[in-house]
């Protein structure tokens, strides 16, 4: 046989349909995935094993106890992989990128300064909710959280009370935001596993954040009329500010010359551009024919990687080439971005891996027949699962990717429109909201910077997201609605 048709042949085998070896009934299959997630469960909390290394694990024991055969298992984990990271990789790369550049050019002390000084000193957690949202953006919740700190230290020793009645209203819609908003990796991970449109994921989830964030200004003012215990530790560090720690007075660089810092409104140009480029391509593919030159135009300029890409040049021009940062130290800020990532990377990488396990095994659409019995919106399962996996193993990112995963084969069946598919996504993501308690590392940032025991931290943090997130799904709940979701 001619080398050249045996190897085409050899490659159709390849891409041909991979079905388990035995058809298993749904029950067992059911079965076999409850027991897969409490292993996943009891691997993480337990024995404190790395989601990714636990999610691949247990995506494996569920392959093969669903008789998918030996020699396709990881063929089937090379498709979950790529299928993924094809989709969110480089949206989460080029978003962490622009996030660390806003943040060391100073551009989010940058931001606080501005608004504290509009509002005033009487309302200062109102403007650092306010920075909050904004910073979350771009910025990942716990770098967000940790970088204004100092602006929340200073202001606390000003008015000589306790950091967290600055900063707990602050920190509650920056969770809510890295939660339901691209380009956050949870959020964009359960987009690339449904095929949801960024765009409109963007422009409703934003829509949702706005009220949340004065419900999480008046939720956290009525916690902050109680006075909490203030750890030594964090008292000690309060001692060290002054009313100078305020102003930012600039990024120092590598050859110890002092940069002003950004002025707020390009800050804010940076933040939006990608947001406003992503909605117009958005708006663009619904309004126009899609045999127009111009709907492929509307495509590319809306496409998410391309916005983002955009917007880091733009950071690279306005921020780093005129603060006169050299080329070197330019780059490895960029890359400085990466590494924080890659775990996060992994573990979406391994919720995809879960994903195709639960669709190439039958389970996906055993579960999809079983929830379709159960009568409830397909909505409100997203967002009482993602919550449970929240509550039980404390990552957002593992909570969003795991429901995705069990509720892929739901989503394909059910014929679901570009917007209600989004809302999906976004409910599932405020369920990875509520919640948050030891289990999560957000909670002890938390905790830990503003200077709260555990007891107060579950009184305050785990009340206020949670609060929060049911608030979040609520509006969801509105949004799901308002694009007819309850009559597909």
């Amino acid at each position: 046989m001619n080398p050249l048709i045996n190897s085409l042949m050899v490659r159709a085998a390849d891409v041909a349909p991979i079905k388990p070896a035995v058809q298993l009934g749904t029950p067992l299959l059911l079965t076999i995935a409850a027991i897969g997630i409490a292993i996943l469960l009891v691997m993480i909390i337990r024995f404190k094993i790395q989601a990714f290394v636990a999610l691949l694990t247990v995506s494996i024991l569920v392959a093969v106890a669903s008789t998918i055969p030996l020699k396709d298992v990881f063929t089937v984990v090379a498709t979950g992989v790529g299928g993924t990271m094809g989709k969110v990789a480089l949206l989460i790369a080029l978003g962490a990128i622009l996030g660390r550049m806003i943040e060391v050019s100073g551009g989010v002390q940058s931001l606080a300064d501005h608004f504290t000084a509009k509002l005033g000193a009487k309302r200062v957690a109102v403007a650092l909710t306010g920075v909050g949202f904004l910073v979350a953006i771009p910025v990942f919740f716990e770098v967000g959280v940790i970088v204004l700190v100092p602006i929340v230290y200073a202001f606390a020793k000003i008015a000589n009370v306790h950091p967290v009645k600055f900063g707990l209203p602050m920190a509650g819609i920056m969770l809510a935001i890295h939660v339901a908003v691209p380009p956050h990796p949870g959020i964009v991970a359960g987009a690339g596993v449904f095929g949801a449109d960024i765009g409109l994921i963007t422009l409703i989830s934003l829509i949702i954040c706005i009220p949340l964030g004065f419900l999480s200004y008046w939720v956290a003012s009525i916690m902050n009329r109680k006075d909490y215990e203030l750890l030594p530790g964090v008292k000690a560090q309060l001692d060290e500010f002054g009313s100078k720690d305020i102003i930012h007075e600039g990024h120092e660089g590598k050859d110890h010359h002092v940069v002003a810092p950004p002025r707020p409104g390009l800050i804010i140009f940076l933040i939006a551009a990608p947001i406003i480029q992503i909605l117009l391509g958005t708006v663009g593919t619904l309004t126009i024919d899609k045999e127009s030159y111009w709907y492929g135009v509307a495509a590319f300029v809306g496409n998410p990687f391309f916005a983002l890409l955009v917007a880091v040049g733009l950071s690279f021009f306005l921020l780093a080439v005129r603060r006169q940062w050299s080329l070197r130290e330019t780059g490895e800020i960029f890359e400085g971005a990466l590494p924080p990532i890659a775990s996060i990377l992994m573990v979406v990488a391994a919720g995809g891996v879960f994903g195709e396990v639960l669709r190439t095994s039958g389970i996906g659409a055993a579960l999809s027949e079983t929830l379709d019995q159960l009568g409830l919106p397909l909505i409100v399962l997203g967002f009482i699962i993602s919550l449970a996996l929240r509550a039980a193993q404390g990552s957002a990112t593992v909570a969003i990717v795991t429901t995705a995963g069990l509720l892929t084969s739901a989503v394909t069946a059910g014929g679901y429109t570009p917007a209600q598919t989004a809302v999906i996504v976004i409910a599932i993501g405020f369920g990875a909201l509520g919640l948050s308690h030891v289990t999560d590392a957000g909670f002890w940032t938390v905790v830990r910077y503003y200077g709260l025991t555990v007891s107060d931290g579950l009184r305050t943090w785990t009340v206020l997201t949670t609060i929060l997130g049911l608030a979040g799904f609520a509006l969801t709940f509105v949004a799901w609605i308002l694009v007819g979701g309850l009559s597909a």
